[in-house]
């Protein structure tokens, strides 16, 4: 059974692109969220297997959001999606129950090894 996948960045253009990349190895993307509290809403809603979450986001930081999906959910299979620059926030959100993490811009490649390696 594919896994399926709550995808959230404010950006609608890297939704559409991970959205692409999954469904095209077989995930099956059940959402989107363009801030936190979306995100925690649809997590709720969808309880999807993995969630890719970006960490800089207007309304609620991806960083936040993730305390409180941890917080509905401590198994959840969350993967941090952040720019270039962003290590201390990087280590925050692994420390906070984050599984893994991806820098922008990652190929497709790399985007299914990191969802793979914790699935």
């Amino acid at each position: 059974m594919p896994s399926s996948v709550l995808i959230v960045d404010d950006a609608i253009f890297m939704r559409r692109a991970i959205r692409e990349m999954l469904e095209k190895n077989g995930y099956e993307v059940i959402g989107e969220a363009e801030n936190g509290r979306t995100a925690i809403q649809k997590y709720k809603e969808y309880k999807p297997d993995i969630v890719t979450l970006d960490i800089t986001m207007p309304e609620m930081s991806g960083s936040m959001a993730l305390k409180e999906i941890m917080n509905l959910d401590k198994d959840a299979k969350v993967i941090m999606v952040t720019a270039m620059g962003q290590e201390e926030l990087v280590k925050e959100a692994i420390i906070a129950g984050a599984r893994s993490f991806i820098v922008k811009p990652f190929t497709e490649e790399k985007l299914i090894q990191v969802l793979q390696k914790i699935t």
